[in-house]
């Protein structure tokens, strides 16, 4: 196993965090450029939130066969060669002249956008254990405020140079993002005895053989579930009466849920200290207690600024709880967890922005709101059921 030695810097987490950032952040550009990009194709609304739900199940796709391929190849490699496909699919959604072409440069960007997800459990090998939770905690928050920032950036260079401006942009960004890479970081390669379809297939077996990970991926499904739901039909909220946003208007409610992106080293660093139960708990029950004041949107806007950042909060909570906990039980197949929970975690992102649409169509806001509670108390009702299968973890623990 070579790349034992590195040791995880601040500088170096810190760069891992700015890359998944701008990687994750290439499948978000489109929504709050949907209802334009719907004009211009002459979309429907469900139509539309396809194009997030093409980028989600890229990724989702991408999570399965290709983060797997961490265990096998030596990681700094794979990394570059899968940020240069992403940025390709930038360009082709850039260039596009056709939807067809839009979501064939959404899908391809997503599926090669989970080199994040070869980031975050690299970090967690080289991390000491005593400090792995805050490093992935670290890590998380660039990710998270890539998500979020990814719409207020969008918006705003939408309107000056348009829709397609961006992708120009964040391809040309990816590009410069792989020359540092390439300087940076350092070779990291873990031996495994396991072919490729080895690899796949023991993904199931950990499913059938590891309780906590069908807790954990069913929880972090439902909650980026939450996440989608809220994200997508926001931008059909806001563009709409009483508001009447711009894009770029619409992009700057990424600013509200980038506070709660910002806790998350905090969350990692209570696993650290043996909370993540508590954790876990005190973050559903505030996705839950989030949906009351955004269903009010339409009356109060400071209501809905509220649960947005509430709910940002309580999902980047329950996330990093998540992984953090999973990166603890089995050391040797971190990738092949984070392969599993995470298609789960965009499996029920894509799912979201599907029900989205469909509950913005037929039920309004107010159908949306509903949706995220009923997805939410299904989390609970997983919760307490999965519980007793969470390891307990000692802030001594140096797994």
């Amino acid at each position: 196993m070579t790349g034992m030695n590195t040791e995880l810097t601040k500088g170096l987490t810190i760069l891992m965090a700015i890359a998944t950032g701008l990687v994750v952040a290439s499948n978000y550009y489109a929504q709050p450029l949907l209802e334009t990009i719907a004009t211009q194709f002459n979309l429907t609304t469900n139509m539309a939130g396809f194009i997030v739900t093409a980028a989600q199940l890229g990724y989702a796709a991408g999570l399965f066969f290709l983060v797997p391929l961490g265990d096998l190849f030596e990681r700094k490699r794979l990394i570059l060669i899968m940020t240069s496909l992403s940025a390709i699919g930038l360009l082709i959604t850039a260039l596009s002249s056709h939807v067809w072409q839009i979501l064939l440069g959404t899908a391809l960007t997503g599926l090669f956008s989970v080199v994040a997800q070869i980031l975050i459990p690299m970090a967690a090998s080289i991390a000491k254990p005593s400090q792995r939770g805050k490093a992935v905690g670290i890590i998380m928050s660039g990710l998270l405020l890539g998500i979020l920032l990814a719409r207020t950036v969008s918006g705003a260079v939408a309107t000056v140079g348009g829709w397609r401006a961006i992708y120009f942009v964040a391809f040309g960004l990816l590009m410069i993002l792989m020359i540092v890479l390439a300087v940076k970081l350092p070779r990291y390669h873990q031996k495994t005895d396991l072919n490729y379809f080895q690899l796949i297939g023991s993904i199931g077996r950990l499913f059938c053989s590891t309780p906590v990970l069908v807790t954990r991926g069913l929880l972090g499904a439902l909650s980026f579930a939450n996440f989608g739901l809220l994200w997508t039909a926001m931008a059909f909220l806001l563009a709409s009466p009483p508001f009447n946003y711009s894009e770029g208007t619409i992009g700057l409610f990424g600013l509200v849920g980038a506070a709660g992106a910002l806790m998350a080293s905090q969350a990692g660093h209570l696993v650290d200290k043996g909370k993540g139960k508590w954790l876990t708990t005190l973050g559903l029950t505030l996705l839950l207690l989030s949906w009351i004041p955004i269903a009010f949107a339409k009356y109060s806007l400071v209501a809905f600024i509220i649960g947005v950042l509430v709910l940002d909060l309580a999902v980047q909570a329950v996330h990093v709880t998540n992984q953090s906990t999973l990166y603890r039980i089995l050391p040797d197949a971190r990738n092949r967890l984070t392969a599993g929970y995470m298609t789960s975690y965009f499996i029920g992102g894509a799912l979201g922005s599907l029900l989205s649409g469909y509950a913005y169509e037929h039920g309004g806001w107010e159908g949306v709101a509903i949706a995220g509670i009923i997805l939410t108390l299904i989390s609970l009702v997983v919760w307490a059921i999965g519980i007793r299968f969470d390891p307990t973890i000692s802030p001594s623990d140096e797994t």
